[in-house]
């Protein structure tokens, strides 16, 4: 009785209570269900029932077992079989193991090998005359289409017929020597004399003179710059000419040398210094120089004048800073001449001590190269040698008029 009542309360479904809202059914999610008596019954049966237990292992493929394996003769031409990947069981219970493999041989269909389709004259050179020339012309008498060997095979003959092609080059040599190509000999050009001169007598200029140099600064180049200079007027025109040239350029101060001389009478520091306030603001008015260099170089002059008085003159107290020997600098490019040296530092901080004024370091280089105090002109310029003569002549003076 008690097992067929629990049959019979076994197979009842007990559902759960549907909510409602307003008197409306309200769908529940199938988490928040109940599930039944049967359903609970046979969850409980399937996790009950004991897993059986995995199938042994199969053992490892052993030398003997390949070989009684069932296979076809294996030619020597043809490949080895190759081994496929590991084949997977579907069964979720049991165990895949590295050593089940499944290999299957391949077909025993022999693939034809490639043949090269031979013309006529090929057969008739390589079995009549062994001669290695002619049977690279019959080589390459077939067409390229009818090549169907694997890549490599044409590249080879090409190799033996351009060493032959090189053996017989070097017995050409050999017998009759090398010889100039036409092509080059046909497009040498006569080259006049005049041009030729032209070119290298600027080339021998310093660098920074070009074919588009104006003439007055190719002049002042191969005539002025770097000479030693001696004289106290000219000295001082080319102390004021540098320190104008600050800022500016050479070729626009050379155009208006003519009126620097006609303003400042000659460059005569007597006259210079005497110059009123008033006849300054004209002179910067007429000549369009600013007043403060016209005001400098008023002050310049006067300081020459003391200058004067202590050494004599102002050529004694410029060559006495680098012992009446100019520097003679061996410079092979223009890039490495400085803006300015530690001579010129030395110069500068001195004049600055006796009230110079617009004499900074570099203006003061500027003026040793314009004076001859130092030969910055390059080694391969024309003007180098001629420069480090007269370089050389001056000591002697000096000594002689001492």
């Amino acid at each position: 009785m008690c097992s067929s009542n629990a049959k019979v309360t076994m197979g009842v479904e007990i559902t759960p209570a549907v909510a409602r809202i307003n008197g409306r059914p309200v769908l529940q999610p199938t988490c928040n269900r109940v599930p039944t008596f049967e359903r609970l019954n046979s969850l409980k049966k399937t996790a009950s029932k004991p897993l059986p237990p995995p199938p042994p292992p199969l053992p490892p493929p052993t030398s003997a077992n390949k070989t009684n394996k069932a296979s076809p003769p294996l030619s020597p031409k043809s490949k080895s079989p190759r081994l496929l990947a590991i084949k997977r069981g579907s069964d979720a219970n049991s165990l895949n193991s590295s050593s089940e493999k499944v290999v299957i041989p391949r077909s025993n269909t022999k693939t034809p090998a490639l043949e090269r389709k031979k013309s006529k004259s090929f057969k008739e050179s390589s079995g009549g005359s062994g001669a290695l020339s002619s049977s690279i012309e019959a080589s390459l008498s077939y067409s390229s289409s009818l090549i169907v060997e694997a890549p490599g095979s044409f590249a080879a003959v090409r190799r033996e017929q351009m060493a032959l092609q090189h053996a017989q080059r070097k017995m050409r040599i050999a017998h009759y020597g090398r010889s100039k190509s036409a092509r080059f000999e046909s497009k040498v050009v006569p080259v006049d004399s005049s041009i030729t001169a032209k070119t290298d007598e600027e080339e021998k200029r310093c660098s920074f003179i070009t074919a588009n140099s104006d003439p007055i600064y190719v002049a002042y180049h191969d005539e002025e710059w770097g000479v030693p200079v001696h004289d106290d007027k000219m000295l001082f025109e080319l102390l004021v000419l540098s320190g104008a040239q600050v800022g500016s350029d050479w070729t626009s101060i050379l155009k208006k040398r003519q009126d620097f001389r006609d303003a400042f009478a000659g460059f005569d520091a007597e006259i210079v210094a005497n110059i009123t306030e008033k006849q300054m603001l004209s002179i910067s008015a007429e000549y369009g120089i600013e007043i403060s260099r016209v005001r400098g170089v008023v002050d310049n002059s006067k300081r020459i004048l003391e200058i004067k008085e202590e050494f004599g003159s102002l050529d004694r107290y410029i060559w006495t800073f680098v012992n009446n020997k100019p520097i003679s600098n061996g410079y092979k490019f223009g890039h490495k001449i400085p803006v300015k040296t530690s001579k010129s530092e030395t110069i500068s901080k001195d004049m600055v001590r006796r009230g110079f004024r617009l004499v900074g370091p570099t203006m003061v280089h500027s003026f040793m190269q314009a004076v001859g105090l130092a030969n910055d002109h390059l080694i391969t310029c024309h003007r180098h040698l001629p420069c480090t003569l007269m370089a050389a002549r001056r000591p002697a003076e000096a000594q002689a008029d001492q």
